[in-house]
């Protein structure tokens, strides 16, 4: 099993363009360099408690937060209340947001809840936007959906080649 989501991982960083349609704009290899910078807070541990990247526990696992409503990791206690408020307003992860949020977390919180008052408890900027498409393209790269997606065209391979 292990291999096989290995497996499965290296197949869709290399094919991640191909999956990159309603998902990522960025380059999956390249935002792997990037999370580096990311990984000091955050981890990305699949839902069977795999770990894909090994990070910090002061942010929450992003491993599935693209359409994850904001402020609703399960497993994350340590949301700052504005975050948690984006949420509850319909916030659902995508690339448009995620790459606003990470180049500035507090403007981005101020902005989409109208509120000069709102705070964010990620003080880390990513100012450069490809590195930020580039990164949330790695996110998806390495998220269930993309999983699934690698697992049926494997199996859609091997049935073809049997």
């Amino acid at each position: 099993m292990k291999f096989t989501k290995l497996a499965a991982i290296g197949f869709t960083l290399m094919a991640a363009p191909a999956f990159a349609d309603g998902h990522a704009t960025g380059n999956a290899e390249d935002g792997e360099k990037v999370f580096k910078k990311c990984k000091a807070c955050h981890s990305i541990i699949d839902a069977e408690g795999e770990v894909i990247v090994k990070g910090g526990k002061n942010g929450p696992n992003l491993y599935g937060v693209y359409t994850r409503v904001a402020g609703t990791q399960a497993d994350f206690t340590k949301y700052g209340d504005s975050l948690i408020e984006t949420g509850t307003n319909g916030l659902e992860w995508n690339e448009a947001d995620f790459v606003n949020y990470v180049a500035d977390p507090r403007k981005f919180l101020r902005t989409y809840l109208d509120d000069k008052k709102a705070k964010s408890k990620m003080s880390f900027k990513l100012k450069g936007e490809q590195d930020a498409k580039d990164v949330w393209a790695y996110i998806v790269a390495n998220g269930p959906v993309v999983e699934a997606e690698a697992e049926a065209e494997t199996t859609e391979e091997t049935t073809a080649t049997d």
